[in-house]
């Protein structure tokens, strides 16, 4: 009986102590599980069901309970600790807390649908009809097939090879096609960083030269601080220096910062600093929002900074399905909030294959190309300027010219200038459940 009583007693206490160690984390997880079914049923207009069989059928985020009423997400794990998520037209879905007001007047972006009777992708006429003699196209629809066989394992959900800026082959899961919008997770950090090279090739300023933290502190001539050194160009690279975790299966800098934070524009910039810029690289979600929130400084009202991404790149180039939700405080989560269907993210892929030229208008620098996708010291070869790149070979198979924008999960827009091609792969599943190097080594054996 002694015995029974210890066994119970020790039961119990194991039982307290992983209640306690994870009740902090309740918060982020119904967080993460509002937010999540927000978007994706606003944004995307999937089914909640699919949702909760798919996007939200994840440890610890499964545990949470969601319940939809009009605009609203609200979740909870066990009744503890409700979160509640918002969709606002034109800003996507929000995290609130005790200080929102619904009846506040939002101000959004301005949008201007452009309609063209052109194909793909400088109009909405379709896609073109183009044959290429020097491609199988049986060998090319095998290999986007072979990215599909295994949906347990692979969780592949909308694949497209754009070949000289025709589509070649696209293959969608079930339950998506062209037109659905699909999460970009930290897509969305390449968009954002091209918003500076379009800034610094309007003539705004210099991405070496401007030093946001100087500005902040406004000192007539850099400190010894080693913030003060800090420049945008160091920003973009992920070696500021700046502290930060980014962990997402724990309480971390990025967890809190995307799921406790009303303004994320300054979550990076309450770190302390580890090194001096340059000496360390350290990839951080927390870094994009900052810059997020650097781009604001740029405009004199909020409705400018809503309108700029849209009016200088988004629908300039047709990417009319994307959208670039806001954190409460009405700042672009630069870092990992910005949805567009496949086509769209392939324009956006073609807008850097052609080093910056859209339909004979010049976006930015052609060099900025080159800076973008050019390897930032520490990082191995594999980062450059929010681009991930394969400079060091990391898929062997492949052109170490490819760089790309990579998102949470395998969201991937891949550009090859050697081959001329851009490569988008959306999914749940990133390596080693999906195999890139094979994925992309099969495309371009197509091609060839």
């Amino acid at each position: 009986m002694k015995t029974f009583k210890r066994l119970i007693i020790v039961l119990f206490l194991l039982l307290a102590g992983t209640i306690w160690y994870n009740y902090s984390k309740l918060n982020i997880i119904s967080g993460y599980a509002a937010k999540n079914m927000a978007s994706t049923l606003f944004i995307a207009e999937r089914s909640e069901e699919s949702v909760l069989k798919n996007d939200n059928n994840v440890p610890l985020i499964k545990l949470a309970e969601t319940e939809v009423k009009k605009n609203t997400v609200s979740a909870n794990v066990f009744g503890f600790m409700e979160r509640k998520a918002v969709f606002r037209e034109g800003l996507g879905c929000v995290l609130i807390n005790e200080e929102y007001n619904p009846h506040a007047l939002l101000l959004k972006p301005n949008r201007v649908s452009i309609k063209s009777d052109a194909p793909f992708p400088y109009g909405n006429n379709g896609i073109s009809d183009s044959i290429f003699a020097n491609i199988d196209y049986e060998s090319l629809q095998k290999a986007l097939n072979n990215a599909f066989e295994a949906p347990e394992i692979q969780k592949t959900r909308t694949a497209i090879v754009v070949y000289k800026n025709t589509i070649i082959a696209e293959k969608y899961a079930q339950g998506f096609n062209e037109n659905t919008p699909i999460l970009g997770w930290s897509m969305t950090k390449s968009v954002l960083a091209t918003l500076y090279g379009i800034l610094e090739y309007e003539g705004e300023f210099n991405i070496n030269e401007y030093r946001p933290f100087k500005e902040i502190k406004d000192p007539d001539v850099i400190g010894k601080d080693p913030r003060d050194f800090i420049s945008i160009n160091h920003l973009l690279r992920m070696q500021s220096g700046l502290a930060w975790n980014e962990d997402y299966t724990a309480i971390s800098d990025v967890t809190k910062m995307l799921f406790l934070d009303a303004d994320m524009s300054k979550a990076q910039a309450s770190t302390e600093i580890i090194a001096k810029p340059t000496e360390i690289w350290n990839y951080s979600s927390g870094t994009s929002n900052l810059l997020s929130g650097i781009l604001r400084k740029q405009f004199e009202t909020h409705q400018e900074y809503l309108d700029f991404p849209y009016k200088a790149l988004i629908d300039k180039i047709g990417m009319h399905s994307m959208l670039l939700e806001t954190d409460m405080s009405g700042n672009f989560v630069g870092s990992s909030y910005g949805w567009a269907n496949t086509r769209d993210w392939a324009k956006f892929g073609l807008l850097y294959l052609n080093r910056g030229n859209w339909n004979g208008v010049q976006l930015f620098d052609e060099q900025w190309v080159d800076y973008i996708s050019k390897p930032t010291m520490g990082s191995d070869g594999t980062y450059g300027a929010h681009f991930w790149l394969n400079a060091n070979g990391k898929y062997p198979d492949v052109p170490r010219d490819l760089f790309s924008a990579n998102g949470y999960q395998g969201q991937y827009v891949f550009v090859i200038p050697s081959k001329d091609l851009v490569v988008v792969r959306t999914g749940l599943s990133e390596e080693p459940g999906f195999d890139i190097n094979t994925f992309l080594k099969e495309i371009i054996a197509a091609i060839e």
